[in-house]
């Protein structure tokens, strides 16, 4: 092939990559894709690696598997990374799931790998395997694991961590020590014999670890362990036009929630992997590995004519090679191993191909409701030379799915299109992610399929089977059913087809703060998904609370139309805590789902329906702050908590930073990580000081670290020295001690006790400060068990009249979650100017 073509190619493939971060639901295209997937037939070797996280995998090595070395290549994290921080919004907990689940089919998508997932929680950030692992479940973690082995039957396992404290992170750890375990456990059919009603013990030939960082002494450590094998991840490809270093810096981006953008390292990247486990590797990660056809019965047939295949490949012609793969159809058929599926699969989308097959499914608009006809607009298009015929097509995923047989040829390059009408079911579910149907177990979802435990996404509401035939050979083509719609600031998009409620119902606020006992009014919100609906709509309260009406009648008339219903809640007197339940009943059907749809640049949209509720805190607190600025940093849900205390939040823009007039509010408050975020902050922290000299009361959140360590724009974080750290407390009921019990801050405007620090969510905080000027106070001291108490969470200083305090506490968690003490406690912090003597 001549070096323009191949520079041609590449420039093809430049395009496409490019394309990735701003559609996020593009691949490989055209000639260069159907090369590698020639290459790939050929190839009949995999690899699984395994970690904890979303962006724990090394997106190199996946790369340089997948897209180099053609193997079948998977990442297996144990989590959806539910727990971590989110640097482009205010989503935690499920939401933030969703998020990074979708990051992750992101980046498989630019680097080449599937993705697997176990039913574990990231429950936030543990420093032990043995806490992990309690909280998980060992066992069925550990059974999540083998099952994935057992269905992907891997080659190779590559371990990202090493199962030793010196991973941190103690799922960092529990994810080795599991899959190490889980290697041995997924060979004997005697360790979760229930599997083997749907998969088959596998023996994987070894267990290596991707060490990090190479030096003498883990040299000395892997010679030890049984020898290591070298790959380097910077070679070039000329055909993709990027080394897989490269592709693996796009592929690493995706990772948008959690600040990975990374560098397209060029130039030689090694990667070392240390034998853990099975038979050692002496020269090649897959020494021992028949990677070939003959590798399965009846495979050496199938080998020569899918080389032959590959010799022939003109990307100016591709349409050449049909007749090759034709022939290799009939001998992978009658391959009874599981690899003849696999390539069988893989073999037919290289027909499509090759003869540049266009088939969609697309639905007239994103949503339907249960019961309602849904027009699907059927288009194949054939753009090569030979013949091709459409013989049906037929839609799956609800009953009494209709099919078409239409036995029609594809002209070239002209569309063929066919409608199709569906009616959905009324019992037909709503799209709920699988893993958030039902509660949880503790620290793991409740997955009651077993085929659905390591899936990433949930499968299509309806799937387009294709029935197509080249010659005499029928070949059977499989894609989801999407909307597909064109944004004019963007050009076409897509995204998945939906079932969604009638009606959803979403309380106006996540939480209900009632400082006295005087009623208070509460919204729930109605967003309509069809015509003309309407119902009655109540709130379910717990003992002691009454609301006024009992139930109240909507009607909306039209589809995509809000309206709000206000009820008046009155509280008991006396401390209280629960829970508000909105259910709208419309006939038969009860609605107690919300709807959130979860939409960013880099990823495919996916929408949510948490239950509609609201959480009710009565308890009595006051603050002597009424007037709030705000400075959002990376999102959170605060200011809405601060306007349930009764105070006016202004969220200050940068012109407010630059030169509005502060003096007027009462203090003012950055959002999380908005010193890392924010450079209009940073610019104008001098601004803000002046207004804690003059009288102002400024409430810092916590801020990270930059990789390195470096202060990432934290050098004047406060108006005396303060260096910030990467302590943490990370169980949420860690014991609470009080330095100076008297301290202004803990007597007013609330008495501050150990029982303001009940009922927290899953940390105490995080990246406290580490050294400080004494002028600054501590409040209080905290502690992980059997580790020293920290006294940099939360810091008070006078600064000429005014007040200033840091704290690392997670408020971004608490205060949403409605934990009554947070709000007592935050009250204070905002009161600081006025209670400090």
């Amino acid at each position: 092939m001549s070096a323009v073509l191949v520079k041609f190619l590449a420039v093809v493939l430049i395009g496409t990559f490019a394309a990735v971060p701003a559609a996020a639901q593009r691949d490989l295209a055209g000639a260069v894709r159907l090369w590698l997937a020639l290459e790939q037939l050929n190839v009949l070797g995999s690899a699984l690696m395994i970690a904890a996280h979303p962006d724990d995998e090394n997106t190199a090595l996946l790369t340089y598997l997948a897209r180099g070395r053609k193997v079948t290549t998977a990442y297996l994290s144990l989590t959806r990374g539910e727990g971590g921080q989110n640097l482009i919004g205010p989503e935690q907990g499920d939401l933030l799931g969703v998020i990074r689940t979708q990051e992750l089919l992101a980046a498989r998508r630019i680097d080449g790998a599937e993705q697997f997932f176990t039913r574990a929680i990231d429950f936030g950030f543990s420093k032990s395997a043995e806490e992990t692992v309690a909280k998980w479940g060992r066992d069925a973690v550990l059974g999540d694991i083998v099952l994935a082995i057992r269905r992907f039957r891997p080659d190779v396992i590559v371990l990202v961590f090493s199962g030793t404290p010196r991973d941190g992170h103690g799922h960092h750890q529990a994810s080795a020590l599991l899959g190490k375990e889980a290697f041995f456990a997924a060979a004997d059919p005697a360790r979760f014999p229930e599997q083997l009603r749907w998969v088959q013990p596998w023996q994987a030939k070894r267990v290596v670890w991707n060490v990090f960082f190479w030096s003498e002494e883990q040299q000395r450590l892997a010679r030890e362990s049984g020898g290591f094998v070298v790959v380097d991840t910077g070679e070039y490809d000329p055909r993709l036009g990027y080394s897989y270093a490269e592709i693996a810096g796009m592929s690493r981006s995706m990772h948008r929630s959690q600040g990975f953008g990374s560098a397209e390292r060029r130039g030689s990247v090694k990667n070392y992997l240390v034998h853990v486990a099975g038979e050692p590797a002496n020269e090649d990660l897959f020494d021992g590995v028949d990677t070939t056809w003959n590798r399965v019965p009846g495979g050496a047939a199938v080998a020569p004519v899918l080389a032959e295949a590959l010799r022939r490949f003109d990307p100016r012609n591709p349409a050449a090679v049909i007749p090759l793969l034709l022939d290799a159809r009939p001998l992978i058929r009658q391959i009874r191993d599981p690899w003849g599926a696999r390539k069988l699969a893989e073999l037919d989308e290289a027909l499509a191909l090759a003869a540049g097959l266009w088939l969609d499914a697309s639905t007239d608009r994103p949503h339907a409701v249960p019961g309602s006809t849904v027009k699907v607009e059927i288009t194949a298009v054939n753009r090569s030379p030979f013949a091709v015929t459409l013989a049906g097509v037929r839609l799956e995923g609800v009953p009494q799915a209709p099919a078409a047989e239409l036995a029609k040829p594809l002209a070239y390059n002209q569309p063929l299109r066919h409608a199709l009408s569906v009616r959905i079911p009324d019992t037909q579910a709503y799209s709920q992610p699988f893993w958030l149907r039902h509660p949880p177990a503790g620290a793991r979802y409740s997955i009651d399929e077993p085929e659905l435990v390591n899936r990433a996404d949930p499968e299509p509401v309806l799937r387009a089977r294709f029935r197509l035939r080249f010659d005499e050979h029928e070949v059977e083509l499989e894609r989801p059913v999407i909307h597909r719609y064109v944004d004019r600031a963007v050009g076409e998009l897509t995204r998945p087809f939906e079932i969604v409620p009638p009606v959803a119902v979403r309380a106006a606020a996540q939480s209900l703060l009632f400082p006295h006992p005087g009623p208070k009014p509460i919204e729930v919100l109605l967003l309509s998904n069809a015509a003309d609906v309407e119902g009655t709509l109540r709130l379910e309260l717990p003992a002691g609370w009454r609301v006024e009406p009992v139930s109240a009648p909507f009607r909306i008339a039209h589809a995509g139309e809000h309206t709000a219903v206000r009820f008046l809640l009155t509280p008991p007197a006396e401390p209280s805590n629960g829970v508000a339940r909105a259910v709208a009943t419309l006939g038969t059907r009860e609605v107690d789902r919300g709807m959130v749809t979860v939409r960013y640049p880099h990823i495919e949209p996916r929408t949510v329906f948490p239950r509609a509720q609201a959480r009710l805190v009565r308890t009595d607190v006051r603050t002597l702050a009424r007037s709030v600025g705000y400075i959002m940093g990376a999102g959170d849900e605060v200011p809405a908590a601060l306007r349930q205390l009764g105070c006016e939040v202004t969220l200050l823009e940068s012109a407010d930073l630059a030169r509005g007039e502060l003096g007027h509010f009462d203090a003012i408050v950055t959002g999380v990580r908005a010193f890392n975020v924010r450079a209009d902050l940073r610019a104008n922290v001098h601004r803000l000081l002046d207004y804690v000299e003059r009288g102002g009361t400024l409430v810092v959140q916590y801020n990270v670290l930059g990789f390195g360590g470096e202060s990432a724009g934290l050098d004047k974080l406060g108006p005396y020295p303060l260096r910030v750290g990467r302590a943490r407390v990370s169980v949420e009921d860690a014991p609470v001690s009080f330095p100076d019990p008297d301290h202004p801050l803990l007597k007013a405007p609330n008495h501050i006790t150990a029982a303001d620090f009940d009922g927290w969510v899953q940390e105490r905080g995080l990246y406290f400060a580490v050294e400080w000027d004494p002028r600054y106070q501590p409040l209080w001291a905290t502690h992980d068990p059997g580790e020293k108490p920290l006294l940099g969470g939360t810091l008070v200083a006078r600064h000429g009249k005014g007040a200033y305090v840091f704290t690392a506490l997670s408020w971004f968690r608490q205060l949403p979650a409605g934990v009554p003490g947070a709000y007592r406690i935050f009250a204070n912090l905002l009161s600081a100017a006025k209670v400090l003597p």
